[in-house]
């Protein structure tokens, strides 16, 4: 590609940020729609290919799911955002169960959450439920937001590595946002800022940590501030960090692309996740 004038570089970028803003509001607009039908846990029964069923973080088991054997990936485990519920992995969902996936578990945890380490051990119990109900060893968790950081803690710091095979990230403030300063009143935002306690912990060494990390973060996000603070940095883990291009926050757990990627980044080998990568949806 040959030099680009700054003026005509400025162009580009501002209609690319116009692109990606009215998305954002599209999808917001969308999700909203669905917001309600995400507040209660979801049950399936085992009707076949692309079953799938949900619960949230109390640990109120569903019915049951296909045996362990007639299934070809671990259990996925989705992890919505601040303030927010399943409803958001509506079509993630989807593309999984299209693609092979027959256990995906949605869980909810309460918009009342103070606390990143609380949020973290709940999860940690309905991971040793979900382990326990289906036969399997180990899950694969995908992230978003806030979610991403309550898992990955719950790797880190509090033994997940024995459960989590892959933890995929979508927007995660790993070493924190300055963004909204003024919602700093609420305490778990206040654990996402950079320097809190909860982030200095996660910078702690983690030798042998055996779970995989891939972390998409978009160039266009304008939660994550700086940008690269979706990105993990840490000598002692398994990392993949993932560039998005053209599209911004709320995009990344809907934008067909971005599923592609995650199906990818589940069905890779560890040498593989060991690689950076690109997405460009522009």
């Amino acid at each position: 590609m040959g030099f680009v004038p700054p003026p005509l570089l400025r162009i580009r970028l501002s209609l690319a940020l116009l692109r990606a803003t009215a998305l954002e509001l599209a999808i917001l607009a969308g999700h909203l729609l669905l917001y309600p039908s995400g507040i209660t846990s979801e049950r399936h029964g085992p009707t076949g290919p692309g079953t799938a069923r949900s619960a949230d973080t109390s640990g109120h088991p569903g019915t049951s799911v296909l045996p362990v054997q007639e299934q070809s990936h671990p259990p996925v485990v989705l992890l919505h955002g601040f303030i927010d519920n399943r409803s958001v992995f509506v079509l993630l969902r989807r593309s999984l169960a299209r693609n092979g996936w027959r256990h995906i578990e949605s869980l909810n945890y309460s918009p009342l959450t103070c606390d990143i380490r609380t949020a973290a051990e709940l999860l940690g119990r309905h991971i040793d439920e979900i382990c326990a109900r289906t036969g399997h060893h180990e899950v694969d968790i995908v992230g978003h937001s806030l979610g991403g950081l309550i898992a990955r803690y719950y790797v880190q710091r509090l033994g997940g590595d024995r459960r989590v095979r892959v933890l995929v990230t979508l927007g995660t403030p790993h070493s924190g946002t300055d963004v909204a300063p003024l919602a700093s009143a609420h305490p778990i935002v206040r654990q996402i800022r950079p320097g809190s306690a909860v982030l200095e912990e996660m910078r702690l060494p983690a030798p042998g940590c055996r779970t995989r990390f891939v972390s998409f973060w978009s160039d266009l996000d304008q939660l994550m501030i700086p940008l690269e603070s979706a990105c993990i940095d840490h000598p002692d883990l398994l990392v993949r960090n993932v560039h998005v291009s053209g599209i911004g926050h709320l995009a990344l757990p809907v934008h067909p692309a971005v599923a592609a990627s995650i199906r990818e980044a589940l069905e890779a080998s560890e040498s593989e996740a060991l690689t950076s990568g690109v997405v460009s949806v522009a």
